[in-house]
């Protein structure tokens, strides 16, 4: 070997060992992570479903992830400001977001000014709980099946159902239905739930579809029928109710879903942590009743399969919308 050439392997050496640390920086930090404390933001406020969940998830991550992850509510337009802080954030792990159907499916369809796109602004972490509906029924009205509902709805000029709210999984249910039956279902929105549910009771709204903790109590008190739940299998709450698909409304399976994101672009080691120390805290049998409690069910879903069920029920829903005519408020 000439000096010249033995100069030069040696400079390239050099050269490659003083590349190498700058190189792994990005790799090293991704290993080290977490660090520091997460934000977790609820794009809703303090004691909704979404929030509570939240806060019971969220000490069982921290213990596997050896960092406090910090819960930020940041109300507002129906979940989208405290969603969109996180979508603009940096991709690096330490700011989450705890979505659900309305942030993260209908208002991609709903509102038109929506600032982010979920599919493209998000890293989809998973599926966190499903909060399941039930139909129900004043006593008032003449059916004890769901075929028996539809068929008697439709011998009616219109039938009213209420609602939590324009937007809501129990407003969309309702048009839903409508849409695979054919009833004549009236929308009737509510801003308080409870007010809803007296109606119904006294007579004054025939049916709702709400979530399964909230009617439960009336239904057990006799003072209200279930007819159906809305899910893809029978609730642990009411495994004597059938669910709307057993009672021939195909593909009728709408739960208020909660879900975990991240910017877009997380590093694939930090979303394996992450996913990891979610699936772990749900599995955590302690936890589990606590959820239930709250009528939520514990899910868990694969990044790789969270992000299809978004695409499915973001076009779900913006086929009802577009079919319901339904404007935001």
């Amino acid at each position: 070997m000439t000096p010249i050439a033995g100069t030069r392997r040696a400079l390239l050496a050099a050269g490659a060992a003083l590349a190498a640390p700058a190189l792994s920086r990005p790799a090293l930090a991704q290993a080290a992570w977490p660090t520091r404390p997460i934000r977790m933001i609820v794009p809703f406020a303090a004691g909704t479903s979404t929030d509570i969940m939240t806060r019971l998830v969220t000490p069982r991550m921290t213990e596997e992830l050896g960092q406090p992850i910090v819960v930020e509510n940041r109300p507002g337009a129906g979940g989208i400001v405290g969603s969109d802080a996180v979508a603009k954030a940096a991709p690096d792990g330490y700011n989450l977001c705890m979505g659900s159907i309305a942030s993260h499916s209908v208002n991609a369809t709903l509102i038109r000014t929506i600032p982010y796109d979920v599919l493209r602004d998000f890293t989809p972490v998973s599926l966190v709980t499903n909060a399941p509906n039930l139909l129900v029924v004043g006593n008032a009205v003449p059916a004890k099946t769901l075929p028996e509902f539809i068929a008697w709805a439709k011998t009616q000029r219109s039938v009213a159902y209420a609602s939590a709210g324009n937007g809501t999984s129990s407003h969309l249910a309702g048009e839903l239905l409508k849409l695979k039956t054919g009833a004549p279902l009236e929308h009737v929105p509510y801003r308080s739930a409870p007010q809803a549910l007296t109606d119904v009771i006294s007579g004054q709204v025939p049916m709702t579809i709400y979530q399964v903790t909230a009617v439960l109590p009336f239904v057990r008190d006799g003072k209200m029928k279930a007819l159906a739940a809305t899910s893809a299998r029978r609730l642990e709450w009411t495994p004597e109710v059938p669910t709307a698909i057993e009672q021939g409304i195909a593909d009728f399976d709408v739960s208020a879903w909660h879900g975990l994101f991240a910017p877009a672009n997380l590093p694939a080691p930090i979303l394996e942590k992450i996913y990891a120390a979610l699936s772990k805290a749900l599995n955590d049998a302690a936890l589990r009743p606590k959820l239930v409690e709250q009528g939520l069910e514990p899910v868990g879903m694969a990044p790789a399969q969270f992000r299809p069920f978004l695409e499915s029920d973001i076009a779900k829903w913006r086929e009802v919308i577009r079919a319901a005519d339904i404007k935001a408020d």
